[in-house]
């Protein structure tokens, strides 16, 4: 039978990570490709401790029954607390929606806000998610370069003029792909700009509380003075990705909108995934735990960048970011990442190709390398592999 699929479907493929994720049943390969945080760091004995206590409640049928949409008052009362760490500090429960992990809240602001042809703003390069997200609303991804200290505020403002579009979505702390961090002045420009022309912004913060070096820096939505400015934080990098909780904080207008597309997109996050992210907040395991957290980060990444040095060839130029996740880089750009993958493959290690972060499918040159889920013996064999590989593809260009 011939399908008549929606014409939005046209071009729309799976993320790269995911893609990638089919081709690692292979136990042999040491992948560099995820985002997944370190199976040290999944708290299994505080979930257990506290699943054990909530299924002995005598109202557990409460957590098998339907929910509000908006979540737990509970929860969302514990959250306005929560993204005071972020220095936002006027928050209610009118700005506060739970969601099933930061992607859904910025799937539910595209839902919100785009229409067929809209253009939305991204970081060059950007979260790669993003932009499959935008082509399903048929949106139209443009990126914004970047400077030393975030955005270029000028590019930033030429696109705006240029392109009006309804959204910037950026990712100010532990950029992904770059690991890079807005400085609190480029920040403030920012909000400022976008408050200026009336573009949305949607600030995503899943990395932020993974910092192993310097000093924090204030969210974007703490410099908000005219309600653009949309916060979205992911409990997945750490608490549990499987645990599927966010929050999303904005104008109480925004959240009624979102709250209204998440009913028909899953009704409301499950009951016993907030139940256990309430939990696990209230009893203050979470600042027990991201002190082991960004100790072991710290020092993955420092194993990592060792052995950048040590392996890749002298043409690799690559980040060095202060927490988070990942390490980008790029080589001259007749090396073609995104050709030389499958031979990476067949030396049993995985990389994300740059292509796929930019909004043109430029940066074919570039990779990001994750360091939070292979262990300290996988990364330095891992890029040793890679160095050889790619030592032997630039000699070749010689």
């Amino acid at each position: 039978m011939k399908y008549n699929y929606a014409s939005r479907m046209a071009g729309l493929n799976g993320t790269a990570t995911r893609e990638i994720f089919k081709l690692l049943g292979d136990p042999e390969i040491i992948s560099f490709a995820g985002g997944n945080p370190a199976i040290q760091c999944l708290p299994t004995a505080r979930v257990k401790e506290i699943c054990d206590e909530i299924t002995s409640r005598p109202d557990f049928a409460r957590v098998l029954q339907y929910g509000l949409t908006a979540g737990f008052p509970e929860l969302r009362k514990q959250l306005c607390e929560y993204v005071k760490t972020a220095d936002i500090y006027d928050a209610s429960v009118e700005n506060v929606l739970v969601i099933s992990g930061g992607q859904q809240g910025i799937d539910l602001v595209l839902k919100t806000f785009i229409n067929p042809g809209d253009v939305v703003l991204v970081e060059n390069p950007t979260y790669l998610a993003v932009l499959q997200l935008i082509s399903s609303y048929e949106g139209v991804a443009k990126g914004v370069d970047e400077s030393g200290e975030g955005l270029d505020l000028n590019d930033l403002e030429k696109k705006i003029i240029k392109y009006k579009p309804k959204l910037l979505y950026c990712v100010p702390t532990f950029s992904n792909p770059t690991g890079r961090t807005y400085s609190a002045e480029n920040r403030k420009k920012i909000a400022e700009i976008t408050a200026k022309y009336g573009v949305v912004v949607i600030e995503d913060d899943p990395y932020s509380k993974l910092r192993f070096k310097g000093e924090p820096v204030p969210s974007m939505k703490s410099m908000d003075k005219a309600g653009n400015v949309i916060f979205i934080s992911s409990f997945s990098k750490i608490l549990s990705p499987g645990n599927r909780t966010g929050v999303a904080v904005a104008a109480p207008e925004i959240i009624r909108k979102m709250e209204i597309c998440k009913q028909g997109t899953d009704l409301h996050t499950p009951n016993l995934s907030q139940m256990i992210t309430y939990e696990y907040l209230k009893r203050g395991y979470l600042e027990e735990d991201l002190k082991k957290a960004v100790v072991l980060y710290g020092r993955k990444k420092k194993i990592m960048s060792d052995a950048i040095s040590k392996y890749m060839p002298s043409e690799f130029n690559c980040t060095d970011p202060d927490g988070g996740l990942f390490i980008w880089g790029y080589f001259p750009e007749k090396i073609d990442t995104v050709n030389i993958f499958p031979e990476a493959i067949a030396r049993k290690v995985a990389y994300i190709n740059g292509s796929v972060f930019f909004a043109d499918g430029s940066g074919r040159n570039y990779m990001r390398l994750n360091y939070s889920y292979a262990s300290d013996e996988q990364i330095e064999e891992g890029i040793h592999r890679l160095g050889d590989l790619f030592k032997e593809k630039i000699a070749g260009l010689r």
